[in-house]
């Protein structure tokens, strides 16, 4: 898009054809700065043409030469609307509803920029649809007659490497019979940073790697000339670059085997989000073959990656389908489901990380797991540690460790105005709900009181690759070490519960209990007592299980307090009567 004062935005090719010579104002690549901050995008910004500045909320914003900013997702909101006028003079229609794919790997944040790109273009976003999803709905679709009749239920693979992203999804395609047929994702990995923005950079640095001195000019041109030898370089065995710059001429040969070598680490990426993904649906595959892996986006036209795709998935990539207009094809289809045009579909989609809230102690109460089925509901009760609070923070987090340190916090709230109550006693229903674009909304309710809170999560920004990775690869490293860990958080804050009401109620009532049983409480109440200093002080230090037995031997030890509780309830009950 090219955004100029006083002049309507140009987008597309036109914008493309000059923004060597409007280098400042032309934006492209904008999709990896959709819901995210500068902090966030530093990897990405040092290749652009544009200046990249922090907005509101550490939020990422274009510069214009004219000293104002634009959010991605009004650059973004240029494309839409854009498209939105070609259709209509296509249709002779006016169009008001759209459906839009985003990468399977866009976070709550990012979906949701998403979703204000388009009502700034005008549209009401009716469907959010995950890349990989709607290639599959296309691919499936695409099986008519008898070839259709004989696949029966298939086991696919789509390997999506864009522009700016990649995604990997497993899913079962299963024909109706008699209803409609089912895309059901089994399991979903990707990198929101990997694409081929990654290897037009790898291809910038060969044909100059000494960038000091270019202009804005020069780094748009550099740029156009690494994508087209990139582009030339899959259908030929080398291509000569000649490009010149304010600093001198640039000419340059390159082969496709240099090209190979440079790019290689970024596909062994890939095929490192492949082997989680092919990890995560084992249960659901039982064993059973791959039928066909659909190769999306136009990075996949280039010979290592098709080679190492099969090499991996031991199968011949299927390429029938133009790799990119696929997704496309699929969000047209679903588009036409939603209208009611065809119902001869089902998309069962999943969510990609684990959704919880922070509970005492610092742990993560996970209510959603990953790769579970959206649309998605789930919640879970909860209550105070603290006597008389009238107020609850809840902070909602997305990963997979179980602690809150190491996961992604999304977004607080409070839950106010509850009456003062004994800490243990209120009860606190806390529902996520994850709707079929993967947008989640949180509610709590406090059952005695009545009292409500609610809030759509809208994170200022979203996952960069090193946290994604850092998530998924430490959820496995320290699974053993967190669970731990969260276990002793746990029995810490059930602990100090039943001591806050077990000590004061065996005070009161000591003269109904057998001496005996009186001292054996007290030894269990002070070695659980024990148990709870030295687990605050250092809970590596504490074994859990005989935290946990400690903790037993207490309630098995408050038994006559409860008798002589009762007892003393029945004889007031008797007295009034």
């Amino acid at each position: 898009v090219r955004l100029a004062p006083g002049a309507a935005p140009v987008v597309g090719w036109d914008a493309r054809e000059a923004a060597a010579e409007n280098p400042r104002n032309t934006i492209a690549s904008v999709k990896r700065l959709m819901g995210r901050g500068v902090r966030d995008a530093a990897g990405d910004i040092a290749g652009l043409s544009y200046r990249v500045v922090e907005g509101p909320g550490d939020t990422a914003r274009v510069a214009l030469p004219d000293g104002s900013t634009v959010s991605p997702q009004e650059v973004s909101a240029h494309i839409l609307a854009h498209l939105k006028r070609q259709a209509e003079r296509a249709l002779g229609v006016p169009i008001g509803k759209a459906v839009v794919t985003v990468p399977a790997y866009f976070d709550d944040a990012q979906r949701q920029a998403t979703r204000d790109a388009g009502r700034l273009a005008g549209l009401d976003v009716v469907r959010i649809v995950n890349e990989p999803t709607a290639a599959a709905l296309a691919y499936g679709l695409g099986l008519r007659g008898a070839d259709r009749a004989a696949a029966g239920e298939r086991l696919v693979v789509i390997y999506d490497l864009g522009g700016g992203t990649f995604d990997v999804s497993i899913l079962r395609l299963t024909p109706g019979e008699s209803g409609p047929d089912a895309f059901q994702v089994l399991a979903t990995s990707g990198d929101t940073r990997l694409g081929g923005d990654d290897i037009d950079r790898l291809v910038m640095d060969t044909l100059c790697p000494d960038k000091a001195g270019l202009s804005p000019g020069d780094l748009r041109a550099l740029r156009t000339a690494a994508e087209e030898a990139k582009i030339a370089l899959s259908a030929t065995e080398r291509t000569k670059v000649s490009l010149k710059l304010s600093t001198g001429l640039i000419e340059r040969e390159i082969t496709l085997g240099e090209l190979e070598a440079m790019i290689t680490p970024l596909v062994e990426r890939s095929i490192d989000c492949c082997k989680r993904s092919m990890r995560d649906a084992r249960r659901q595959l039982a064993g059973a073959p791959l039928d066909a892996v659909v190769l999306v986006g136009g990075s996949t036209r280039i010979p290592l990656v098709r080679r190492m795709v099969a090499q991996h998935f031991g199968l011949e990539p299927y390429t029938a389908l133009d790799p990119d207009k696929v997704v496309a094809l699929g969000a047209a289809v679903q588009g036409s489901i939603l209208a009611g045009a065809r119902g001869d579909a089902v998309l069962l989609d999943v969510i990609p990380l684990s959704l919880g809230i922070e509970t005492v102690g610092g742990a993560v109460a996970k209510i959603i797991m990953r790769n579970s089925p959206v649309p998605a509901r789930a919640g879970e009760m909860f209550s105070t540690s603290v006597d008389n609070q009238t107020g609850i923070e809840l902070a909602v987090y997305q990963g997979e460790r179980e602690m809150a340190a190491d996961c992604r916090l999304l977004a607080r709230f409070k839950l106010s105005g509850l009456p003062p109550m004994p800490a243990g006693i209120p009860q606190l229903r806390v529902t996520f709900d994850v709707d079929a674009s993967g947008v989640l909304n949180v509610s709590a309710v406090e059952q005695r009181s009545g009292k409500r809170a609610s809030l759509q999560v809208i994170p200022n920004h979203g996952l960069t690759r090193a946290e994604v990775e850092r998530i998924e690869a430490e959820s496995f490293a320290h699974a053993r070490q967190d669970m731990a860990r969260h276990r002793i958080v746990d029995l810490i804050a059930n602990a100090r519960l039943d001591l806050h009401w077990i000590k004061p109620r065996a005070d009161a009532l000591a003269a109904r209990i057998e001496p005996d049983a009186l001292t054996r409480l007290r030894t269990a109440a002070e070695t659980l007592e024990a148990f709870v200093k030295k687990a605050e002080a250092d809970w590596a230090s504490v074994n859990p299980d005989e935290f946990h037995r400690a903790k037993e031997a207490l309630d098995r030890a408050s038994m006559p307090v409860h008798e002589a509780s009762i007892l003393e309830s029945l004889r007031r009950d008797s007295a009034k009567s």
